[in-house]
């Protein structure tokens, strides 16, 4: 990239950022540009990158991305929200369609440009989405269809061109269906509590309609254990702008009757009576294909009798160059390189000095108190007095050091995303480098899904006929970054896969620990240590969509048991802001990813410290 084009590059971010925040209305509002996916949190907003070889439509689309987080950091209320969405999957999907739409319709009525720039974005996103490929799952595609008719509505705006099919295949029924309550949005735009009420009376005819969901009272009498009230609720939902990776609530609804009115009535009820039972709400948004991780306390958390996966044909364990070519590796590894660059001389300064208390205690200690060997400098005034007395000598001697092999197993889920999941691959490049000095094998393994909302196995599942409580209900991916016999040198560029767009998914703890214990028993070394990094407890939408709300943690509590009872693996785990000490014994939660590298490298020294001889004189 020349001079002259990464100025032009920066100006246009600076341009961009201050427009963004005249669009939020929030001039204190943190504008930073990613190459992962958008994100809005709290009083921060991340924006892709320009392409290398940008053209006006990308330029356009990163506008629009921008503007749409903008606008719905001014005109978006999480509480609201939260309080009011339904729990069951597609009605959720509905409801947040139908936000968003109400969101960006609000800018795109106010201003021209910010309109054009969202109608490039929203291209964009129905493209991501799928809605342009021909489809027989018309309820998968409900939400996305049902957003651009209430965009329509409210803007004027047709569909994408790429989406016209899918919204022409179903406009019809849903006007037949909805057309009334949809022509109440209007008078509703810039109310959420009003407009959300009435997307729930939109749900109730759709869900009935399309999905044959029954109301509480139903699935109570039905599915009783299916509606788990440990499930858990995001505390945004809100989709992002790609709208991948809404958190599933466990099924079932509040539905009332269809009829308007009384829905209005009985949602209100629904929303006093969840601020009384919550109290307080989650502070700040978690955006994109970021689910919500749980913290309940174990003790309300029911144990579970057994674990199964529905269908384990798509999972896969993968090494990381076979993800991807060899050239984009070596570019993203030097984009890891140039992110973490301040971090990379503070590890590199602790594992400096992990690796020198490691090599003193491998290499030798003194034995004192000797009748021969070389002479104790400390007893020679003993040795002119007494020549002939014996004691007075020492020798070295090498301290037995097990052969020791550790596998850092790292969280690869979409919250992970930014800066923790740089500083953690960055954290363990420079470990497996410093034990690899001392004689220790590092193996670095990965894990995540395959894709967001269960993949191929959850189309299986619905090919299937949706038999009752299916269990694990994604694809795993599990990845190997680095095997223990391999060399650090022909692993490195693989971490760099960690930065590649659309990697980090969804994220199944208990199996994935699972694999990287099995891989450690597997190994003939004499110690083994597996040390786990994780931001939260396991998450995947459409497993907990049909399965108790508890299901993946209470399987990961049951993993974790067995491993430190009766396992000869030792367990470590580092929690980034999540307190993992709720669920492993030797355990250490921060709250700022920064720590993480000298967290790693001070667990692992008192690790090896414990079962090390010290030199002791007798």
């Amino acid at each position: 990239m020349t001079d002259s084009h990464q100025k032009r590059k920066e100006a246009f971010e600076q341009a961009l950022a201050a427009a963004t925040r005249a669009v939020s209305g929030n001039h204190d509002l943190e504008v930073s540009f990613t190459a992962d996916r958008p994100v809005l949190s709290g009083n921060e907003l991340r924006v892709q990158h320009l392409p290398h070889k940008a053209t006006a439509h990308d330029v356009a689309e990163v506008r629009g991305m921008a503007d749409a987080l903008a606008l719905k950091h001014k005109h978006h209320s999480v509480n609201v929200h939260q309080k009011l969405a339904p729990s069951g999957a597609v009605a959720r999907d509905i409801f947040d369609a139908i936000e968003t739409a109400r969101v960006e319709a609000i800018g795109a009525r106010q201003m021209d440009g910010v309109k054009a720039n969202l109608s490039a974005h929203i291209a964009r996103r129905v493209q991501e989405n799928g809605l342009a490929r021909p489809s027989d799952n018309d309820t998968g595609r409900l939400a996305d269809v049902l957003g651009l008719l209430v965009r329509e509505r409210l803007t004027g705006e047709a569909p994408p061109d790429v989406a016209a099919l899918a919204v022409e295949g179903q406009r019809k029924w849903l006007e037949e269906s909805v057309g009334h309550l949809l022509d109440g949005l209007e008078d509703k735009i810039e109310d959420q509590r009003s407009l959300a009420v009435l997307t729930r009376s939109i749900i109730e005819e759709l869900v009935g309609a399309g999905e044959g969901n029954a109301s509480d009272k139903d699935n109570e009498d039905q599915q009783p254990d299916d509606a788990d009230s440990d499930a858990p609720s995001s505390p945004d939902g809100d989709p992002s702008e790609d709208e991948d990776g809404d958190a599933e609530g466990a099924e079932g609804s509040e539905d009332g009757d269809g009829e308007s009115s009384e829905d209005d009535s009985s949602s209100e009820a629904a929303l006093d009576e969840s601020e009384d039972i919550n109290g307080e709400t989650s502070e700040g948004t978690q955006e994109g294909n970021i689910p919500w991780r749980p913290n309940r306390p174990l003790d309300q958390m029911p144990d579970t009798d057994f674990y199964k996966v529905f269908s384990e044909e798509f999972d896969e364990t993968i090494k990381a160059e076979e993800l991807c070519d060899t050239e984009e590796l070596e570019r993203l590894r030097k984009y890891l390189d140039q992110q973490m660059a301040h971090l990379s001389g503070a590890v590199s300064k602790l594992a400096n000095r992990l690796q020198r208390r490691l090599l003193a205690q491998q290499r030798r200690h003194w034995k004192f108190d000797l009748e021969e060997g070389m002479l104790d400098a400390g007893r020679l005034s003993r040795v002119v007095t007494n020549p002939l007395r014996p004691l007075s000598y020492k020798l070295e001697s090498d301290t037995e050091f097990k052969d020791t092999v550790v596998t850092l197993l790292l969280d690869n889920s979409g919250s992970m995303r930014g800066r923790p999941i740089s500083i953690a691959a960055i954290s363990a490049d420079i470990l497996a480098r410093t034990l690899e000095r001392c004689g220790v094998k590092v193996e670095i393994l990965g894990f995540t899904t395959k894709a967001w909302k269960g993949g191929k196995s959850r189309e299986k599942w619905l090919e299937a006929g949706r038999p009752v409580k299916p269990g694990r209900l994604n694809d795993l991916r599990h990845i190997v970054y680095k095997t223990a016999d391999s060399p650090w040198r022909r692993a490195r560029r693989n971490l760099g896969l960690m930065m590649r767009e659309g990697l980090l998914k969804e994220n199944i703890d208990g199996e994935a620990l699972m694999w990287a214990h099995n891989r450690l028993i597997a190994r003939p070394d004499e110690r083994r240590i597996l040390m786990v990094i994780s931001d939260g407890a396991p998450v995947d939408d459409s497993t907990l969509s049909v399965n108790s709300g508890t299901y993946l943690e209470n399987h990961l509590r049951q993993v974790i048991r067995w491993i430190e009872d009766k396992s000869p693996v030792e367990l470590i785990a580092i929690g980034i802001g999540h307190d993992v000490t709720r669920y492993y014994q030797r355990a250490v939660t921060i709250l700022d990813a920064e720590q993480l590298g000298g967290v790693m490298t001070e667990q692992l020294a008192s690790l090896f410290e414990e079962t090390m001889p010290r030199p002791r004189r007798i």
